[in-house]
């Protein structure tokens, strides 16, 4: 029996998949896994930000470093997904330019010590840009899960975690696996965190 179309295309996009996680840069990923558990310690805060699919990706992982990397209330980390509050994004796109509604919530809600974790395939969007020039304004570490060339982000974000993949699913597919990899990682060193 021959294999169906849908079966090797599948099991190409697996293919493809796996050689990107492969491809993960662990030594920035601990950096954001360390930065992450001090955050939690000192109560400070983590936003994440993206466009799109990497939009979704940061609101997902929002709720599993509010919940699942303690399960306790009230002891996980203070996070925020940027492109949660449709309210407020479509507010500040009309006021103030879409290129503005990560870094105008930045410039109200966080303060010197806090970290960023912005989600980018291209790593060129103007909002994300903006948003990694307001952290550094602000005293805050940047890092960026990116694709493609990694964009001007690579340069703009403080640590950069790039795969050099030229497609966006595998992209945000990527995003996901680091960040289930740190919720995991914090879950088991949940104890640290008084």
């Amino acid at each position: 029996m021959s294999e169906s179309s849908f079966a090797k295309f599948g099991s190409d996009y697996l293919q493809r998949l796996a050689l990107a996680a492969q491809q993960i840069p662990l030594a920035p990923v601990e950096q954001l896994a360390n930065a992450m558990l001090e955050c939690w310690k000192a109560r400070r805060q983590l936003f994440i930000f993206g466009n799109g699919g990497s939009a979704g990706n940061a609101i997902h992982l929002t709720n599993d470093f509010l919940y699942g990397v303690s399960r306790v209330a009230g002891h996980a980390l203070r996070v925020h997904a940027l492109a949660a509050n449709s309210a407020v994004l479509t507010c500040l796109a009309n006021d103030e330019g879409y290129e503005h509604i990560f870094a105008h919530q930045l410039a109200v809600l966080a303060e010197p010590g806090d970290i960023a974790l912005a989600f980018s395939g291209s790593g060129n969007s103007p909002n994300i840009l903006r948003a990694l020039e307001r952290c550094k304004e602000l005293g805050m570490q940047s890092f960026a899960v990116l694709g493609y060339s990694g964009g001007k982000a690579k340069s703009l974000a403080d640590v950069p975690i790039h795969v050099a993949v030229d497609d966006m699913q595998i992209s945000e597919d990527l995003q996901l696996v680091v960040g289930h990899m740190l919720m995991q990682w914090l879950y088991e060193h949940r104890d640290q965190v008084k």
